[in-house]
Parts: C-alpha cells; sequence; structure tokens
C-alpha cells in the first residue's frame, strides 16, 4: 500500500470516528465521555435550578413618567428573585423604581401584591417587599443566596433566570464572557443614564452569552452551585451584563434596612490617565465642582491621585473608573480623608471632608390646576442649572391648551416657578400651598401672577389657574326632523335606475319606531316633491337643500310626499318630528382619577353601532392614553353596562359607583362592556398612593 494511500485511509477513518461522536453513533469512549459530560451539566442546572428557581418572581408593574402635563401610565414587567424570609425581592430600579403598582407572580402562579421598599437609581437596584398577609400557601417562602461575584472568572457556566418578554419563569446557560465590562464613553463621558444618574459610573457588568431578553431585567444570574452572582440589567448585542452580587447586596441591604442608600460626595471628577501621562499609577482629576469638599481642599484638575482615605487607586483604563468610585462613595459621610495626589511631579497631601450625596433628580407629580408635571431642584440639579441655590420648581412636562400652556407668554418644560401671586415658592410643597389659597373656593379660573426663570431671564406671566374650561358644545336648533336619511339622485344615478333627468333624493335608512316608518316608506324610495314642491337637486352637494326644506316646517307638522316606488309614483302623507337629543346635549361624566368620559347613548350611537333597543349603558366618550381606564383595556365606544355587577344605566350611577370607590379606594373595580357584538369584563386595578402623593386637587 501506498504511503499516500496510507495517509488517506487514516485520515478518512479519523473523519468517520469524529463524524461518529459528533453523530452519537459507535465509539463507546467518545458516548461514555459525551454523557458524563451531559450529566455533569446536567446536574448543575438542577441543582441550580433546585437553589434558585423557586424564588423567582415575575414582576408586573404600572409605571408613572411626565409627559404632556400628566403622569402617564404604562404596563411593564421583568424579574426578581426573593432573598429573604420576610419576603425581600431584589430587581433593577428601572424595573419597579417608579412603579405606581406592583404584581408579582410567584412561579406556581400564585399573584401577590408589592411595596417598593426601596429603589437606587445609581446602581440600578430595587427592593420590593411581597405583602405576605395575601398568600394562600403554607410552605416556606423561598429564599435564593448571594454568592461572591469577585471570584467569577472568564469562562465559568452560568444560568440566566427570569420572565424574558414578560412570559413565564424560565432558565438559560451560558459562559461568563467578562467580568468586567463597561459601556464604552464613544467620545461622552455619560455610559448609562436613569434618572439622571450615570449607572454606569459605579457598576462595571459580568458579561456572559446566556440569553436574555427585556423581561430578564431584575432577574438573578446564578452559578453552578446556585447562588446568584449578579442581577441581569442589560443587552448589548448577544451579550447580556450582569450587576455583580458583591454590589447588588449591599445596596439591597442598605434598602431593606433604611429605604434608601447613603453615599459620600467630593465634588471630584476622575477619568483614566492620559496615555502620555509621566505617573505610572494613579487617577486623573479632570474636573472639580465649584463649592464642593474637593474644592475647599485646594485639589485641581490635572492632578493625579494616587491614594484615596489609606487605599490605593489607580485608572488606566475607562473599565477601572467604576472601581475607584465604589471607593470613594462607600467612604463614610463627614469622614475626614487623607488624598495622595501629584501635580506638576510633586507629591502633594490633600484633606477633604466628604459630603452627603444628593439625588440627581427628584420625583415628578402632576399639578392638575396647572396642567404641567414638575418636581423639586436637587443641589446636584441645581449645579447643573448653574443656578446658586435649587429654589423653585422644575417644569417637567406643558399640557398643551392647559393653564400654562395658555399663559402668554406660556410656561414650558425645564422653565423654573419661582413665585405665585407675589409669594415665594421654593418647593413643591409651597407652591400646593399658594395654590390652594388661591383657588379654594373658586369654581372658575383665578388669573394669578407668576413668576418664573427661563435660563438665565427671569420672566412673568399671568396663569389662569384652575381647571380648564372646556368649549360650550352648539345645541342643536330645534327644528322639524325627517326620520330617515337620503342620498341625491344624481343624474348618472337616475339614468342607470331608468328616471332619466329626474330629480329628488333616495331613502337610504327609515329609522324604525318613527313616523317614516309608521307612514310606510321604504329604502330606495325617491322623493320628488314636498308638499307640491319639487325636489330640485342633481348633485351630491345639493343635499342641503332637502334638508332646509324640512327644517322650514314646525315640529309636529302634517306633509305629504310624492315618491316613486318600482314605477309607481305614490303619495304618502307623514308627520314630521322633533329631533332626538344629539350627543353634545346629552349628560356626561368626567372622571379625573381613571382619566375617562363617559355619556348617555345618543341615538345616533344606537343606529351607528346598531345596539339592541334593550341596551342599557353609558357610552365611553373619551379615554386619555396612558390612564388606569385605558391601561385596563377600555376602549373609546365601549358601553359600559355595569361596574362590580352594578347596572349602569345612567351618568348619575356612573359617577356614584366611581366616586364611592374613590373613598374607598377599592382595590379592583370590575367593568362590564359590550363592544361590537361581543362582551367583556376588564379589570380596573389602581393604585391610590398616586393620589395622595400627585396634586389632584392643586
Amino acid at each position: 500500500m501506498s504511503k499516500t494511500r496510507k495517509i488517506c485511509l487514516v485520515s478518512a477513518c479519523c473523519t468517520l470516528i469524529l463524524f461518529l461522536c459528533l453523530s452519537g453513533i459507535g465509539c463507546s469512549t467518545c458516548d461514555s465521555a459525551s454523557t458524563a459530560k451531559q450529566t455533569d451539566t446536567s446536574d448543575s442546572i438542577f441543582h441550580a435550578m433546585e437553589q434558585v428557581y423557586p424564588s423567582l418572581v415575575r414582576l408586573n408593574v404600572v409605571i408613572e413618567y411626565p409627559s404632556g402635563g400628566r403622569m402617564e401610565k404604562q404596563q411593564g414587567a421583568g424579574s426578581g428573585a426573593i432573598i429573604s424570609k420576610e419576603g425581600h425581592i431584589i430587581t433593577n430600579h428601572h424595573v419597579a423604581g417608579k412603579a405606581s403598582r406592583i404584581t408579582c407572580r410567584m412561579p406556581d402562579g400564585e399573584e401577590i401584591e408589592g411595596t417598593l421598599i426601596g429603589t437606587d437609581a445609581l446602581a440600578d437596584i430595587a427592593i420590593v417587599k411581597l405583602n405576605l398577609d395575601q398568600r394562600t400557601s403554607d410552605n416556606p417562602l423561598p429564599v435564593a443566596s448571594f454568592g461572591d461575584s469577585d471570584s467569577v472568572n472568564v469562562g465559568d457556566v452560568v444560568f440566566s433566570m427570569g420572565s424574558p418578554a414578560a412570559l413565564s419563569q424560565s432558565v438559560t446557560q451560558g459562559i461568563v464572557s467578562n467580568t468586567a465590562m463597561i459601556m464604552p464613553r464613544l467620545g461622552s463621558p455619560v455610559r448609562f443614564k436613569l434618572d439622571g444618574e450615570d449607572t454606569g459610573s459605579l457598576v462595571r457588568w459580568i458579561g456572559h452569552d446566556a440569553v436574555i431578553f427585556g423581561g430578564n431585567s431584575g432577574g438573578p444570574l446564578v452559578n453552578t452551585k446556585g447562588e446568584i452572582i449578579g442581577i441581569n440589567e442589560i443587552g448589548i448585542g448577544s451579550l447580556g451584563g450582569a450587576i455583580p452580587a458583591n454590589l447588588a447586596k449591599s445596596v439591597a441591604q442598605q434598602l431593606i434596612d433604611t429605604g434608601t442608600v447613603k453615599r459620600s460626595w467630593t465634588g471630584m471628577e476622575c477619568q483614566p490617565r492620559l496615555k502620555n501621562c509621566p505617573v505610572s499609577k494613579g487617577v486623573l482629576v479632570s474636573g472639580i465642582i465649584k463649592d464642593s469638599p474637593a474644592e475647599q481642599a485646594g485639589l485641581e484638575a490635572g492632578d493625579i491621585v494616587t491614594s484615596f482615605d489609606g487605599v490605593e487607586v489607580d485608572c488606566r483604563i475607562d473599565e477601572d473608573i467604576p472601581v475607584f468610585n465604589r471607593v470613594v462613595l462607600s467612604t463614610p459621610i463627614s469622614k475626614k480623608v487623607k488624598i495622595t495626589a501629584v501635580r506638576d511631579g510633586k507629591k502633594k497631601l490633600f484633606e477633604l471632608v466628604t459630603a452627603a450625596r444628593d439625588r440627581a433628580r427628584e420625583d415628578d407629580f402632576e399639578l392638575k390646576l396647572w396642567g404641567i408635571t414638575a418636581r423639586d431642584i436637587t443641589k446636584m440639579a441645581a449645579k447643573e442649572l448653574k443656578r446658586v441655590d435649587h429654589k423653585g420648581i422644575l417644569v417637567s412636562s406643558v399640557r398643551a391648551g392647559g393653564p400654562c400652556g395658555q399663559a402668554k407668554p406660556s410656561i414650558n418644560r425645564r422653565d423654573i416657578i419661582t413665585s405665585v401671586a407675589g409669594v415665594a415658592v421654593d418647593d413643591l410643597k409651597q407652591l400646593r400651598k399658594v395654590t390652594e389659597s388661591q383657588t379654594n373656593g373658586k369654581d372658575v379660573p383665578v388669573s394669578t401672577l407668576v413668576e418664573f426663570e427661563r435660563s438665565d431671564k427671569k420672566y412673568l406671566t399671568v396663569v389662569d389657574l384652575g381647571p380648564t374650561q372646556e368649549a360650550d358644545k352648539p345645541l342643536t336648533s330645534k327644528k322639524a326632523w325627517f326620520p330617515a336619511t337620503i342620498q341625491v339622485l344624481t343624474k348618472e344615478i337616475a339614468k342607470a335606475v331608468g328616471l332619466d333627468k329626474q330629480k329628488g333624493v333616495r331613502i337610504t335608512q327609515v329609522y324604525e319606531g318613527h313616523s317614516a316608518a309608521k307612514a310606510g316608506l321604504k329604502v330606495g324610495d325617491i322623493l320628488i316633491r314636498l308638499d307640491g314642491d319639487k325636489i330640485d337637486v342633481s348633485k351630491p352637494e345639493d343635499s342641503d337643500v332637502f334638508d332646509e326644506m324640512i327644517r322650514q316646517y314646525k315640529i309636529g307638522s302634517e306633509v305629504s310626499f310624492d315618491l316613486i316606488r318600482d314605477g309607481q309614483t305614490l303619495k304618502i302623507p307623514l308627520t314630521l318630528e322633533a329631533p332626538l337629543k344629539s350627543a353634545n346635549e346629552l349628560k356626561r361624566y368626567k372622571n379625573e382619577y381613571f382619566e375617562m368620559t363617559v355619556r348617555e347613548i345618543a341615538f345616533q350611537d344606537h343606529v351607528s353601532q346598531k345596539l339592541d333597543k334593550e341596551t342599557r349603558g353609558v357610552l365611553v366618550e373619551r379615554v386619555e392614553s396612558s390612564g388606569w381606564a385605558s391601561l385596563a383595556g377600555v376602549f373609546l365606544k365601549d358601553i359600559l353596562i355595569s361596574i362590580d355587577g352594578k347596572a349602569t344605566p345612567d351618568i348619575d350611577t356612573v359617577e356614584n359607583i366611581l366616586t364611592e370607590a374613590q373613598a374607598k379606594k377599592a382595590k379592583r373595580l370590575v367593568f362590564f362592556v359590550k363592544r361590537g357584538i361581543h362582551t367583556l369584563y376588564l379589570e380596573l386595578e389602581p393604585s391610590w398612593d398616586d393620589l395622595a402623593n400627585n396634586d389632584n386637587k392643586n
């Protein structure tokens, strides 16, 4: 056998063995190795699931955000894990930090309401507590435990658990791809911002390829020991990013203990050393905030900090900055800190006293009588705005056509209200107080002098403070009414039906139970004369001519029509009726909290929707987008038949039921509605906390 042939045979055999191994055919040695590997993997998956999966929670939330002068509501979903026997759930701030309602679904399908205990935008961690008195199970609460994220290595097998796309709880497998993943700056110092906080300045993610989707946020990243080593937060391409467990655990414990996270602030802003930096170790000071502890200590931009409070520090690349920031932020507040730095090649010592770090942004609230959403100004926000103090109220959104929107000059987003009716207002609390004194007992808007700032300019304007007055809707004139609809008999139609050159109108619909139907008029009848006068129309735009002929008569007048039916000319008398009430004339009720308007059902509603005569209810005339009614699935033109099993045949009943529900802060309301040929039940589950927090009266 030639040497070449031997090589080919060996190659062929190797290829065959490889194929058999990959396909699972033959090769007992490969089978055994593969089976052992699969067994090891399966064991680790089952162990991890046994330890963590029972504690997984799917969070269904309603979040609120300022838009168009309102706090709009939006449904969202995320994941979490129970980390204490008291029912504390860890999740992301961006999942639950702005929630006004939280429903927690356990792996067994049980749903329990949750309460937001505390949230931290900087670390993107929030803690929700289960309302355990709602549990129906007697089994002990499943609790997951944290592992040491500092011991995680690239290549470690990990499991991502959560509720992707709001589906039921699931688990995916992958490996750690990066233990210090950050979002690249790409020219901007801010990497990842939440509610004004640069989350990327604190968090280095554990990168992994265990598949995650929207809805996995807040869910645990788990090692093969069944320990939480991270909290999933972001996705970058095919990679997921998890907040390291050591950071998440520390923040979570502070939120559980106090509801907030306290951090130190120095006013020193830093970045990695420049490439041509002569100092081999240290952190470059890129800037010093005015009137900060760092400025008072004498630190300057360009200094290279080599130690902070006795800890040697070094930032060579962007990935090092979060580590340095954690050292600074975790320093006790009001502590005197020694800093070593290099300036112009010389070593210098500094001392500063750390200050309490303020939130980057306060929460927004709705001011209905102003038609705006607004928030207080934090100390840090004041510095960003280059203000000498943090007095005033920052406008975050304005309702078009509302009191502030209609003022001249109008008050716009990012304007700062500083005075109302000559009284200085430093914060929302004072603004509410002044608003109440201006509007209390008034049933019409009050013209109020308002001072506000825009950039470096100070403006005066007059705001008609109070509820926006809806324009009066015109009432229908009480003229005679012909209880049928018509179309003009055009030249083309007349010729096509064998009535060439005939003028008149053709009946398209006859309203049952009214005089036209009782007189015997039918669809298809062609009316050519009214009381002997020709109905002289032949163009579509002439339809008003017939209506005007009818309106010349008094209600109750006896008239006769000459008409053509099936080629025969007939004369039919009938009585002209009083018009039924139009939608504009009917009673309506607007509920500000649920953000919906209902009115009585008009005759035209019965006609257009082909409602049964027996239909009793009220018609939904308006539903504000992103309001409680909208979230529940209430649609425009729904017929509201009952609320909580109580029939709603009229507006007064609806108003009484909803007013009582609001007074009692009902947990849930069930609307029974008719929509086309269908009926369905809709659950409204409001969070009455926002009624207390938002300024619904002022």
